[in-house]
């Protein structure tokens, strides 16, 4: 499975963007898939995953109300809304797909990552 991910920009705070992860595979139904995000200086950390259909997802304290992950299986895409947005936020925003789980939270249960796109928020 090959991702890429696009979307980010400069936004003001409050503001919104969305994220696409475009899959290459036909498998793509098949994976549970999240995001991640990792800001300079700081370690990668989860902010939002969902199962293979979209029935399920999941998000860290420090996101959720202000993020929405989905996916479209009949398109290979998984989407990150993100609302209301903070300066920290600011980041490199990676999605992944993770085989063998109905949904995954930890970076060791991703087995293929997209390359990052930035996210900036300007106070």
């Amino acid at each position: 499975v090959q991702l890429q991910a696009s979307g980010g920009g400069l936004v003001q705070a409050g503001g919104s963007l969305r994220l696409s992860c475009a899959a290459s595979g036909r498998t793509f139904s098949s994976y549970a898939m999240g995001w991640f995000r990792q800001a300079p200086g700081k370690e990668r950390e989860f902010v939002a995953a969902i199962n293979w259909s979209g029935g399920t997802t999941h998000y860290p304290d420090s996101v959720k109300g202000r993020f929405t992950i989905s996916r479209d299986n009949a398109k290979n895409t998984v989407y990150l809304q993100m609302n209301s947005l903070k300066p920290e936020d600011t980041a490199a925003y990676y999605c992944a797909a993770a085989g063998g789980y109905f949904l995954a939270q930890q970076e060791y249960e991703y087995d293929y990552w997209g390359q990052g796109t930035q996210v900036t928020v300007s106070s």
